[in-house]
């Protein structure tokens, strides 16, 4: 067993590391005749307590699977460098894409069949099958969903309070969040609301807005081609309100270039009154940037208009080049560590026991990729362990299943989110931004993408 510490990904390796570490990826034995797996951990910077809840969970794998010899490695997925690291061979043998990027990949040969796999483990069926569908080409499985998330309005309840406002009572609708903004903004002189902008951020963000309002930015064919619809009214609704908070209401911040890793920061810094992200954010506000978790709320995103709240989350898979032993005990791995869980009370109470032991988060709010029983029963499985404040949380946890699900747009995602990151930038830079024009360009650009 090695330290996950030991073994840190870079978002660009150097080249001449390349082909040794592309030859690990291919699968090896110790000179213990273990198989050595590398298996992804934590963003870097992740606090100490993590990596000692992770060498726990380390010690009790290889003590069930005394062949196998974990070695964890530092891995944070970001949009730009990922293409960088999976063509380098630099990634780790098990590891976590998004759901956006798992389409690409499959097209791209570069995910592992684990068909076979997941039906001798027998929970195929379990799965919720939208989102299997992210992971499946024909009737071939290629990764195991592990968690998913709904599109959450995360704010600061002491920012709320210092300005006045009821924390157990935050905005149900896009005004009250502008007005709330505008208010935290004037009280305490942080910024009231906060949007990402960069490394694609920007594009989901601004996706997650529009379907909030009504949109859609793509349109399925249902032919294997899809019709770019950007210019929309949600779209439009999204990038005005945000004009509104950077130029009239000057309760955006100063800060234009963020993304999830900054703006995550910030936050936790206390310097951020509200913003929009995943729902299972607080397990890395809380274990990578120092959250005090009094000062955490969390509710839905307002929709409006017919909209909904758009999910997402990501898959663990394998490395398309290791060899047939490292890739069985990928498997195994992954059914351990992510996997049981979810299915065994057994499995979910050692889990939850020592990630609490080691002060990390047990009972974030996420959307369950399997069936909604079994994530209720699950929850009951842990309830003495949970230490997260589901009480600041109730507006989520109770409105969420109100809403209604959307999924992130199927074809050239992480592009198109690139490329409506500039959109979102002009509009946070330039007071006379033409928002109409901006969308028609990103329609047009947006669509010789999707023909490509």
């Amino acid at each position: 067993m090695k330290s996950p510490r030991t073994v840190a990904i870079a978002g660009l390796a150097a080249l001449a590391m390349v082909g040794s570490l592309a030859a690990c990826s291919a699968g090896a034995s110790s000179d213990s005749g273990k198989t050595e797996l590398r298996v992804a951990t934590f963003p870097p910077g992740a606090d100490e307590a993590a990596y000692t809840a992770f060498a726990e969970q380390e010690k009790q794998f290889e003590k069930e699977h005394e062949d196998i010899d974990i070695i964890g490695v530092e891995y944070e997925w970001e949009g730009p460098t990922f293409a960088v690291q999976l063509a380098g061979g630099s990634l780790p043998d098990v590891f976590t894409v998004p759901f956006t990027d798992s389409k690409t990949l499959l097209e791209n040969g570069q995910l592992m069949d684990v068909t076979d796999e997941m039906d001798e483990l027998g929970y195929t069926d379990k799965f919720n099958p939208i989102i299997l569908d992210a992971v499946t080409d024909g009737d071939r499985i290629y990764g195991f969903p592990r968690q998913a998330y709904a599109m959450g309005l995360h704010y600061n309840r002491t920012l709320f309070e210092e300005a006045g406002l009821d924390p157990d009572n935050p905005p149900t609708t896009w005004d009250e969040v502008r007005e709330a903004a505008k208010t935290i903004s004037e009280k305490t002189g942080k910024a009231g609301f906060m949007e990402m902008t960069q490394n694609n951020t920007g594009g989901w963000q601004l996706t997650a807005a529009s379907v909030a309002r009504g949109g859609s930015i793509q349109e399925d064919n249902g032919d294997g081609t899809y019709t770019s619809t950007i210019a929309n009214d949600g779209t439009k609704s999204a990038l005005e309100f945000l004009h509104d908070l950077r130029w009239e209401d000057n309760s955006l911040g100063s800060n234009m270039l963020l993304d999830w890793g900054t703006i995550n920061q910030e936050f936790a810094a206390g310097n951020i009154g509200m913003y929009s992200s995943g729902s299972d954010v607080y397990t890395a506000l809380v274990r990578d940037f120092s959250l005090n978790p009094d000062d955490y709320g969390l509710t839905v995103v307002p929709v409006e208009n017919g909209g909904g709240t758009l999910g997402g989350g990501d898959i663990a898979v394998v490395s398309p080049t290791v060899d047939d032993e490292t890739k069985a005990a990928a498997v195994t791995w992954i059914d351990w560590y992510y996997m049981q869980k979810l299915l065994n009370e057994d499995a979910a109470v050692l889990d939850a026991k020592t990630l609490s032991e080691s002060d990390q988060a047990v009972g974030t709010p996420v959307l369950p990729v399997l069936d909604r029983e079994t994530y209720e029963q699950s929850l009951t499985w842990i309830e003495p362990y949970i230490n997260v404040p589901r009480d600041q949380m109730t507006p989520f946890i109770e409105g969420v299943w109100d809403q209604t699900p959307v999924g992130e747009p199927k074809s050239k995602t992480q592009e198109i989110y690139a490329l409506l990151d500039t959109v979102v930038q002009a509009v946070l830079t330039d007071q006379n931004a033409d928002i109409d024009a901006l969308l028609a360009k990103a329609d047009v650009d947006a669509q010789a993408l999707l023909d490509q």
